[in-house]
């Protein structure tokens, strides 16, 4: 993803449509079991931009998956695609699915988290690899490693 690059996407309908205009702060993999049943896939794709980066463009998404304190899954309400999560606003980002972007080949994984719970079939090309979560503390120097392979690239 170029860093002055907007890229749009939406949920399988469109009803629900989406913009970025803030380079990503990472690009991720998530093999949990809450994102595999979510996705009904092996693993999710993940763009984490500052939330102002990102903008509903249209549609009005309704909460479902996860409706906890510290991030609520968005979905459409008519195909039921699950387009985005805000997590606690303090963060200060909102994890996109990338494969909901219009061209998803911008998409570009620099690590992978939960690996510990990698179907075993399933084999990725990733700069990181966290068996679980990264520690809070290890974010900065994630977002930091990503900047700069992204740049390199």
């Amino acid at each position: 993803m170029g860093q002055a690059q907007v890229l749009e996407g939406g949920c399988r309908c469109g009803q629900v449509r989406f913009r970025l205009t803030a380079p990503p702060l990472i690009e991720s993999l998530c093999h949990c079991s809450g994102c595999k049943r979510m996705t009904a896939s092996a693993f999710s794709t993940t763009i984490s931009v500052p939330t102002g980066g990102f903008e509903l463009v249209s549609g009005e998404p309704e909460v479902g998956g996860l409706h906890g304190d510290e991030a609520h899954h968005h979905h459409c309400p008519w195909c039921k695609s699950w387009v985005f999560t805000r997590v606690d606003p303090a963060m200060g980002f909102i994890n996109v699915r990338a494969t909901l972007l219009d061209d998803p080949r911008a998409f570009s994984p620099y690590v992978e988290m939960q690996a510990a719970d990698k179907l075993s079939w399933v084999h990725t090309q990733v700069e990181r690899r966290y068996d679980r979560f990264p520690q809070l503390d290890e974010y900065p120097e994630l977002i930091a490693g990503y900047a700069a392979w992204r740049a390199a690239r």
